[in-house]
């Protein structure tokens, strides 16, 4: 007889084999850090079920196996050999195997049809755990139904929308719109199942096919169908899940051992009896006595001491409301800045209903009130302001700067943790100067805690108290919040104490916030006078934590959670002269309707999927547009875009059919530069230029199966589908050269191309197998030496196409620079006439620089629209490069497109003009732009401009984005 122990990060796997390899015995259940017991508890049951059952072949494997195994000194063999075993074994022919645990995701692919890699190899997730079965699991919650129930939904879905999976926090704050939006949980149960794939697909496959017979294991897998599904409809394969797909690692186990017998009765009383003896890094106490943390509360006390409370409002009230992506606050406070109300809930997707309640409770109480002005704040700012008729609508850090200047008028840096985003901002000569918010990760936000605190099995405030005086905080880091789970289980078998592990996480919080948020090397790189705000650092470990780790005392106000709604009504306090006093009465109220429905936009080719909020019949907040023509309102007049401009421009290359045939241009990175030197080219020679279709997210996942790197950036990624595109299209060869050197425009000490614009046509063609089917042209060429690139290009022509005179080459190629000079020409010049109207009309410039792919709509989700409609004008760091003359950089400057931001953030500082800003678009995985992002803003500095960047990658939501300009422009209006 045969036992296989498979022991995995959640789960215990058990099996026990005849002679015949049959299965004569399973069990599965979660472990819960209790390994050994769990493992005497299984084997005694094998032992009472089979009494005669004495001396056995028993071996272990998974994830958390090793230690116990070596301890006891049992044989062990590793998940992924003893899954090859046993799938060898059952389904002999399988290719490639796709496994998905509790905090793990594997993907093994066993075959080499096409001979370009070797034997078995395995592709594990690393640092990020998203797209794994606790992630399905934090879904399912959010979404208040069990996976099984989330399953069931996504059986009958319309819609697939696009979900982060990189991150569980992330996804929420796609989610949560969405749910605020009214879209359906069965869509949303269906696109949370297709983020899981493409973030195993992009994460993991990394650019191999999966292809041929697909084996899928583990229990998420196995469990929800429609996930399967999922995997076969995004891979196009017809996946198997085969009986006892749970226990495939066990049995591997059980096929492996094959090392002698053992006693199973003295197993059990090993496991039974065996404690882990392993030891944990620790940080220092977060408290030492109880004195010491009366001090601590006194001081925070006093800090907030002219913060008054009363219970019946005297002369004017103010309303001030913040409607945030996961919670509800408000705050009623009168003339004296009393405040007489307060609320804080969770929204459940819907704040609408819950300020109805607070206005209803608040007209109950206080029948005669009227509230002089009113003003909102956070993510569901304009639902409530449309539905109640609210004065004001203002961005999030104003209202929170607002209010902590309440604390510390001379306040220079404010830190805000919230339930799933970080705050941080610097202020400078009272307005703010720096925003970070969390982009790629989001371990560290309230709800990091709140998830540890549930799955220990308390509440969130006595969970928070046991670290208060423990006395070895367990060192765990900063990491992804399903990996956590890991290091706090393996300090629970590490006999850390909960206290402990209390105290680690929140000390982890502050650490994540610091090193990787705001990236801080110093207290000093903070701020002399820190305010530090949100439902988190109610937390005294949090805060007390933060202190220690900056050797700071800041100050926490005993209001913490409800600074935003505070903010606000401060704010509408100060501007009452202007306010309508429009809120709705109570009498209003009694008769308020609310009407959802759902819609898709045909105005434009997004097609967006519209949620449109009706109230009492005639006011209206549309939800879900990624541009204004759904909206009607009055932003949708004349807007002076430079982005608009050089697409139309681009739009012009169109093919003419030819003699020489059709070439294949992919429209992506450098191509949305030199498209009219190269169509101009082609097109003198004969040839009819096809270029690839916009980009769209139909786009990218047609070409997501042979991206390589997960963390290349995304402008990248498309390439993939746009030569996919190209290739459906059958044209006679696709033209994708590498350029090492851009033209030199003499503002940098080189003119380098950056290296994956330089050299990506290498990837592609050693990962796009279909390119086989067509001549993929990517020689090396250069346009800055017109000489020696028309000898190479008249090669490479003749090469593939036959002999093609000289004379016409150079001609085509003089045509060429032609067409590229006359392009880089209007786009000066109407960037020159945008400048010029914007003085005349008093209207703010954005230049929002890049790269010149950043044009694609579907890199950068219209964030020139959405600047436009703050009533600014946007051009682009090429329309005014070559206004500034070469100047000293601290950084060597040796790539193009960086001289070009380098000029322009000149320009700008060297302005001395208010109206004048720039804004630096960064796509995520750019590692160059970890140089470009501190020069410029150095440059704008020194200028007392104020530097914003905004990090974009393949996920659409705009929320942080939003934030960014919003401050902006309050900034600009101070």
């Amino acid at each position: 007889m045969k036992i296989g122990l498979d022991v995995g990060s959640t789960t215990l796997k058990s099996v026990l084999l005849d002679a015949d390899g049959n299965i004569l015995y399973a069990a599965y259940e979660r472990h819960y850090s209790q390994i050994s017991e769990k493992i005497a508890g299984m084997l005694s049951d094998i032992a009472e079920k089979f009494p005669d059952l004495d001396r056995v072949q028993l071996c272990i494997s998974g994830s958390a196996g090793m230690g116990i195994a070596n301890d006891l000194q049992i044989p062990f063999v590793q998940e992924v050999y003893a899954t090859r075993i046993a799938v060898n074994r059952l389904i002999p022919g399988t290719d490639v195997i796709i496994e998905l645990g509790g905090e793990d995701a594997k993907i093994l692919f066993l075959t080499d049809e096409d001979a370009s890699y070797g034997g078995l190899e395995v592709r594990m997730n690393g640092s990020c755990a998203g797209g794994t079965g606790a992630f399905i699991d934090q879904m399912a919650t959010l979404l208040g139904i069990t996976p099984d129930e989330m399953n069931e939904a996504a059986k009958d879905y319309q819609k697939i929308y696009t979900i982060a999976s990189r991150c569980g926090v992330f996804a929420k704050s796609d989610i949560q719109p969405l749910l605020n939006q009214g879209a359906k949980r069965n869509d949303i149960s269906a696109s949370i199942f297709a983020a899981v794939v493409n973030q195993t697909v992009a994460g993991l496959a990394q650019g191999r096919e999966i292809r041929g017979k697909v084996v899928y294991l583990g229990g998420p897998l196995t469990f929800l169908s429609e996930l399967r599904r999922a995997f076969d409809h995004i891979l196009g394969v017809e996946g198997v899940c085969p009986d006892h797909s749970l226990y495939f690692v066990a049995m591997g186990a059980a096929f492996a051992g094959n090392e002698g017998q053992v006693s199973l009765h003295e197993i059990i009383r090993q496991a039974a009896a065996y404690r882990s003896s392993g030891t944990y890094a620790f940080c220092k106490p977060l408290f030492t006595s109880q004195q010491e943390y009366d001090a601590f509360r006194k001081r925070h006390r006093k800090n907030s001491a002219h913060i008054r409370f009363g219970d019946t409002p005297e002369g004017e009230v103010f309303l001030g409301i913040d409607a945030g992506s996961t919670t509800v606050k408000a705050v009623l406070m009168d003339q004296q800045r009393r405040i007489i109300r307060s609320e804080y809930l969770p929204n459940s997707g819907n704040p609408v209903p819950l300020i109805r309640s607070f206005l209803t409770g608040l007209y109950a109480d206080f029948p005669t009130l009227h509230v002089t002005a009113s003003a909102v704040t956070g993510y569901g700012e304009e639902m409530i302001r449309s539905a109640f008729g609210v004065d004001f609508g203002i961005v999030e850090t104003i209202a929170h700067y607002t209010a902590a200047k309440e604390f510390r008028p001379d306040v220079d840096f404010i830190i805000d943790i919230g339930g799933q985003d970080i705050k941080c901002f610097k202020i400078r000569n009272g307005a703010i100067d720096n925003i970070f918010l969390n982009e790629a990760c989001s371990s560290g936000c309230g709800s990091f805690l709140q998830t540890f605190a549930g799955a220990l099995g308390y509440e969130m405030q006595d969970f928070a108290k046991l670290g208060l005086f423990s006395e070895k905080p367990v060192d765990l880091g900063s990491r992804c919040t399903v990996f956590m789970n890991s290091s706090v289980k393996q300090a629970q078998k590490d006999n850390a104490g909960i206290e402990n592990i209390s105290a680690g996480l929140s000390i982890s919080v502050v650490k994540n916030a610091l090193y990787k948020v705001i990236r801080a090397n110093s207290a000093d790189a903070l701020g002399q006078h820190i305010v530090v705000q949100g439902g988190t650092f109610l937390n005294d470990a949090v805060l007390r934590a933060f202190e220690q780790e900056i050797g700071r005392e800041v100050i926490r106000p005993s209001i913490s959670g409800l600074m935003g709604a505070y903010g606000a009504a401060l704010y509408a306090q100060a501007h009452r002269d202007s306010a309508q006093g429009s809120l709705l009465d109570a009498r209003q109220l009694t008769r308020f309707q609310h009407q959802v429905q759902v819609i898709t936009c045909k105005g434009c080719p997004n097609a967006c999927r519209l949620t449109v909020n009706t109230f009492d019949g005639k006011r209206k907040f549309i939800g879900g547009n990624r541009c204004e023509k759904p909206l009607a309102t009055g932003n949708a007049g004349k807007h002076y875009n430079l982005y608009d401009y050089k697409r139309e421009l681009l739009t012009r290359c169109k093919g003419v059919p030819g003699k020489r045939g059709r070439i294949g241009l992919p429209m992506g990175l450098n191509f949305y530069e030199l498209l009219p030197f190269w169509h101009a080219f082609f097109t003198d020679l004969g040839f009819e230029t096809v270029t690839s279709p916009p980009s769209n997210r139909k786009l990218y996942l047609s070409g997501q199966h042979t991206i390589p790197s997960d963390t290349v950036c995304f402008p990248a990624k498309l390439m993939h589908g746009h030569v996919e595109a190209l290739l459906r299209e059958h044209v006679d060869a696709i033209f994708y050269p590498c350029m090492t050197y851009n033209l030199d425009e003499g503002l940098g000490d080189n003119h380098y191309n950056c290296p994956v614009v330089a050299y990506y046509p290498e990837v592609i063609e050693a990962n796009v197998k279909a390119v086989q089917q067509v001549p993929f042209l990517y020689d090396y060429l250069g346009l800055h030496r017109p000489r020696d690139f028309t000898k190479k290009i008249h090669a490479v022509l003749c090469r593939q196409f036959g002999e093609i005179p000289l004379s016409e080459v150079k001609h085509a190629v003089a045509q060429a620079f032609a067409a590229h000079a006359a392009y880089q020409e209007q786009v000066r010049k109407k960037g020159a006439e945008y400048l010029e109207i914007a003085r005349k009309e008093h209207l703010p410039v954005i230049v929002l620089a890049g790269r010149p792919y950043h044009l694609d709509p579907e890199i950068n989700h219209g964030i020139d629209k959405l600047i436009c409609s703050c009533g600014a004008v946007v051009i682009t760091e090429d329309s005014i490069s070559h206004l500034v003359q070469r100047f000293n950089t601290h950084v060597l400057d040796q790539w193009t497109y960086h001289s070009r931001l380098y000029a322009a953030a000149k320009y700008v500082a060297d302005s001395g003009d208010p109206m004048l800003n720039l804004v630096q678009l960064v796509s995520f995985g750019c590692g160059v732009d970890a140089i470009t992002t501190d020069e410029v803003r150095e440059i704008l500095e020194r200028g007392g401009k104020i530097y914003t960047q905004i990090k974009i990658d393949e996920i659409t939501n705009l929320g942080a984005v939003k934030i960014r300009l919003r401050s902006l422009f309050a900034a600009l209006q101070a």
